[in-house]
């Protein structure tokens, strides 16, 4: 069935100022400044929602990002998905003992179709592409949201071209190829962000990811697509909220949307409460922008790390509201933290997640130990993609394999030395 949206137009974050349905991803022309910008967030005719979007509608439907359409901007006869959403929500009791929490969830993106919570921005961007009646698409990527945008762009019939890195690993490289999209390599973030501008003004191509600087964040309408995460969660708990919810960021556009989900669903009476936000980060720009306290996050001081897929010195101020609002925190976290973390969950709850991803689980432990998080507090965590995306780094922090005969006596001398495990007699 052909459906209209209940989309009224487009506000800034920041100033409120309001827009049409148009394409303002460069984000508000009246806040934009050499350090600052805030991108534009989509409005809903909430009054009529209230009638329309019920429980019982939601319960009637596939358990899919799109079951909660009415609340997404884009017509239904342009919707493009490979079935993405409807992802589990699985309760960790063994890593919740090992905190000292009652309870805690993880919220496992990996089950998306390219394996990372990026398919969900990419299914509303590039379905509101089509609605646009756009042919070519590009992203600034540097691998999950590149093969996210290549997949549904493929899907939609769509050209898509890449900007991304030398050094991101091979695995995600393959990835954005694999689809047919044109991925080139640019010296720099910088670099990638001046090209794409160029291409975007002269070519009328169609932006998945931020390319402007100060960042604004990714295409507002695909971060639309991230308020099905909180829908979801939401629905899982018998319709209540989460007490904490923690999310890795970079630019936080994932953060954000969660956000905005919680907020619309108080709004429209379905939770009678929100929760406090938290973004797990490696380098601190919105740390130190929630201690300058003028709502503005840094531009903080940078060095290699294994989690690529959220190194960025600077976030946007769409996450650092998201903490403001939900009287939030951000945490920082060392790779040294992450990787004894991916082992761990691994280990005692069976989840292989990217290692940018474990920065979520490693905030929850810091905060849990400072008595940010209280033990009764339910807490979620986002694992935001498949630790297959990066399986390099992890190879290098698990036992090689030993090779063994056929003698019982040297299979359990070599379990032993190499697993310190000892067989039971």
């Amino acid at each position: 069935m052909t459906y209209k949206t209940m989309v009224t137009g487009s506000k800034c974050i920041n100033c409120g100022h309001v827009y049409n349905e148009g394409r303002y991803f460069e984000g508000c022309k009246k806040c934009r400044t050499s350090t600052f910008s805030s991108n534009l967030t989509v409005t809903y005719n909430y009054k009529k929602l209230k009638n329309i979007f019920t429980k019982d509608l939601v319960a009637s439907r596939n358990h899919n990002l799109w079951r909660y359409r009415e609340l997404l901007p884009v017509r239904s006869d342009f919707i493009i998905s490979l079935g993405e959403g409807g992802t589990p929500l699985i309760q960790c009791n063994k890593i919740a003992e090992n905190f000292n929490m009652n309870t805690l969830f993880i919220k496992d993106e990996s089950m998306n179709p390219t394996w990372s919570f990026k398919d969900r921005l990419a299914s509303v961007a590039i379905s509101k592409a089509c609605e646009f009646g756009i042919s070519t698409v590009v992203v600034s990527s540097t691998g999950n949201q590149g093969a996210a945008t290549a997949a549904y762009a493929a899907h939609a019939g769509l050209q898509c071209v890449i900007f991304t890195l030398e050094d991101v690993p091979k695995t995600m490289k393959v990835l954005m190829q694999i689809y047919d999209a044109k991925v080139v390599s640019c010296e720099n973030l910088n670099e990638r962000w001046k090209l794409m501008s160029k291409c975007i003004k002269k070519y009328n191509w169609y932006p998945i990811s931020n390319y402007v600087s100060p960042p604004v964040g990714s295409n507002y309408y695909g971060i639309e697509g991230y308020k099905t995460i909180a829908f979801e969660i939401v629905e899982d708990l018998g319709w209540k909220a989460p007490d904490v919810f923690i999310a890795s960021v970079a630019y936080a556009d994932g953060l954000f949307g969660i956000w905005k989900g919680f907020k619309e669903l108080k709004k429209l009476g379905f939770i009678d409460r929100l929760p406090r936000m938290v973004a797990a980060e490696v380098f601190g720009s919105l740390s130190n922008g929630l201690v300058k306290g003028n709502n503005c996050p840094k531009n903080v001081p940078t060095h290699p790390t294994i989690a690529f897929s959220i190194a960025t010195p600077i976030s946007s101020f769409q996450g650092l509201k998201s903490l403001i609002e939900s009287n939030g925190i951000a945490v920082t976290v060392t790779d040294e933290e992450i990787l004894k973390m991916q082992i761990e969950l691994g280990k005692k709850e069976g989840i292989f997640a990217e290692p940018s991803s474990i920065a979520s689980l490693v905030g929850a432990k810091k905060l849990r130990i400072d008595d940010w998080i209280k033990p009764w507090e339910n807490v979620v965590c986002l694992n935001t993609s498949s630790g297959l995306k990066d399986i390099n780094t992890a190879a290098n922090n698990i036992p090689k394999i030993p090779l063994v005969g056929s003698s019982i006596d040297e299979l359990s001398k070599t379990l032993k030395e190499t697993y310190n495990f000892v067989i039971e007699k």
